[in-house]
């Protein structure tokens, strides 16, 4: 239903957090004060700070990596120019221009693509203005929707009252304003790549649904 470039661009999206944490956790691990105890305690203890730097610069590259390989597949995919490319700069911001970027030549069964295609300019607009109001909507109501969720958790799992954590929470306001304003931008390009996934997968399923009726019973007479 999507071609595959689109579907690595995906991929690619996903795969972010993950070297992101993976990186950030080989950060940990890699401890400076190990060099206690060796002869060359100075030049062991620079070497593993220079090493657990360098892991951190990497994970970063690879997700900027990530990120850039995800907008340019996306483009790739819907026969766009490279031009487009200098979008991802501008982050999530940016990618909701490139996910308005219609393709070229849909494959035969992207019932989205096509969809767009029969769309007049100004529906088109429209559509596009309420899918984007929708998409940063529900990015930020899943982030609220999971800090609820994880302070209930943490209340029954160590009796806590809920208020109290909440309490705590806003002590250090700045901070989980800043973790959760990171994980809605996450969110805005995910839920981008998911739509049209999720449409053509509905359409698939709504084009089945006849076939599937018209079936007749084993053993039915004509």
């Amino acid at each position: 239903m999507v071609k595959l470039r689109y579907f690595l661009a995906l991929a690619c999206y996903l795969a972010i957090p993950v070297a992101v944490l993976a990186g950030g956790g080989l950060f940990l691990l890699i401890d400076p004060e190990m060099a206690r105890g060796h002869a060359a305690y100075v030049r062991t203890y620079r070497l593993l700070d220079l090493a657990r730097r360098g892991v951190l610069a990497a994970a970063a590259g690879l997700a900027l990596g990530l990120w850039v390989a995800c907008c340019y597949l996306v483009l790739a995919s819907r026969g766009r120019s490279r031009r487009w490319l200098a979008l991802a700069a501008a982050g999530p911001i940016g990618f909701s221009v490139i996910a308005t970027l219609g393709d070229q030549s849909p494959a035969p069964g992207d019932h989205y693509q096509r969809f767009l295609h029969r769309l007049g300019t100004g529906s088109r607009v429209a559509l596009e203005i309420a899918v984007c109001g929708s998409v940063w909507g529900l990015a930020h109501t899943a982030v609220v929707v999971e800090r609820e969720l994880m302070i209930q958790l943490e209340s029954r799992s160590t009796g806590t009252p809920a208020a109290a954590i909440i309490a705590q929470q806003s002590a250090s306001s700045g901070m989980w304003a800043a973790g959760e304003g990171m994980e809605a931008l996450y969110l805005v390009p995910l839920i981008y790549l998911l739509w049209p996934v999720l449409f053509n997968l509905a359409g698939w399923l709504f084009m089945r649904r006849p076939h599937a009726s018209e079936r007749r019973p084993t053993g039915a007479r004509e």
